[in-house]
């Protein structure tokens, strides 16, 4: 990195990075309605490789409560089902022979509470990455400041530039989190 600006611009694509896997992670986990997201990046063995599930199947939600998986290769439908109920989401699968269906459960208060916990554990390891690159572009600033490529003050204003772009993914970080968690506890 040669500059300070480069710097900067590499620290917050790094933090819109970590936010954008975080919102990824959040589709995946199941609330009380039917989502795409939930089952689109299971791993099917298909011919032997394994494959996306939203690359062999087309995936829709034709009512609140239930997913629609129409494989574009019906001989791959046992293997979807198979691979469904291995990645353990807590939905059984239903295979009419064009079709599977999966209905999805109401969540009990209990699982609301668990799935409440692993959104927390999510979005924590989100704001240490970006905690993390904020270190790292700190370190960079003052290395530069070091070896005379920049300023006190052209430091000092880097820093603070920095430290208020992490304020600010961390802020997006848990509003991610509260709109989570208020959907998931919507019956």
């Amino acid at each position: 990195m040669d500059t300070l600006d480069d710097i900067l611009l590499d620290g917050e694509e790094k933090m819109t990075k970590s936010t954008a896997l975080l919102h990824e992670q959040f589709t995946g986990l199941r609330t009380g309605k039917a989502s795409p997201a939930l089952v689109e990046n299971v791993h099917v063995s298909y011919y032997g490789t394994m494959t996306r599930l939203r690359e062999i199947a087309g995936i829709s939600t034709p009512e609140p409560r239930l997913i629609a998986i129409n494989a574009y290769d019906p001989s791959a439908l046992k293997d979807i089902e198979k691979a469904i109920l291995a990645a353990n989401l807590g939905v059984t699968p239903m295979n009419d022979g064009r079709v599977i269906r999966i209905p999805i459960p109401e969540l009990s208060e209990e699982r609301r509470q668990e799935l409440k916990k692993v959104a927390k554990h999510m979005s924590e390891e989100a704001r240490v990455a970006v905690r993390n690159v904020r270190r790292e572009a700190n370190d960079a600033v003052k290395r530069l400041q070091k070896d005379g490529k920049c300023t006190e003050d052209e430091r000092d204003e880097a820093l603070r530039q920095v430290q208020k772009n992490t304020d600010d993914y961390i802020a997006k970080i848990d509003k991610m989190l509260k709109d989570k968690e208020a959907e998931m506890m919507v019956v």
